[in-house]
């Protein structure tokens, strides 16, 4: 008995003795090539920025940032005291869609969800199909006008599917002095 309880203790103290199997780190895997890392992911850098806002009757601004290691646009709207409209919006180019993908929400419990993508003319065209006091209708957006320090952003309707559009909010962005151009 008295032999059996120590070879029972040896093989125990050689357990607790044997080294762990790896302390070394693994090997760095080799990155693969990031989605957002192609030119199409790089279309919407020039509304990167701190902007200042102005529309018809009011003023507000919009702070435009990447997150998520670059691949994500993520915007900041702020109405300021012209209105009480407070929201956001994130936009990651598709590799599976081959389009830009927006989702919006907001301070007064809206949700909206757009596709598209730069125009050959130069405009940023992301839309829906949507409904208004039970109406469907076609809604986009437009960025076009694009400058350095400047660009105009147009909220647009259709309700004859997209026959003919009826814009129904512009904004006039002008990047915030000092701010960086990207």
């Amino acid at each position: 008995m008295k032999l059996r309880l120590a070879l029972i203790a040896v093989a125990l103290a050689g357990v607790s003795a044997a080294p762990p199997a790896s302390s070394a780190p693994a090997p760095a895997a080799t990155p693969p090539e990031r989605a957002c890392a192609s030119a199409e992911a790089k279309q919407f850098d020039f509304w990167l920025g701190e902007w200042d806002l102005t529309w018809e009757n009011g003023k507000g601004t919009n702070a435009i940032t990447r997150a998520l290691d670059g691949c994500v646009i993520m915007e900041n709207f702020n109405g300021g005291s012209s209105m009480p409209l407070r929201g956001m919006s994130l936009s990651v180019w598709s590799n599976a869609t081959g389009a830009w993908q927006q989702t919006w929400v907001d301070n007064e419990g809206g949700y909206l969800d757009f596709s598209g993508g730069l125009q050959k003319d130069g405009r940023m065209i992301l839309e829906r199909k949507g409904k208004v006091e039970g109406k469907e209708v076609l809604q986009r957006m437009i960025w076009h006008d694009i400058r350095p320090n400047s660009l105009i952003w147009n909220w647009e309707r259709s309700e004859d599917g997209g026959a003919t559009w009826q814009v129904i909010w512009r904004i006039l962005y002008r990047r915030r002095a000092g701010g960086p151009h990207l």
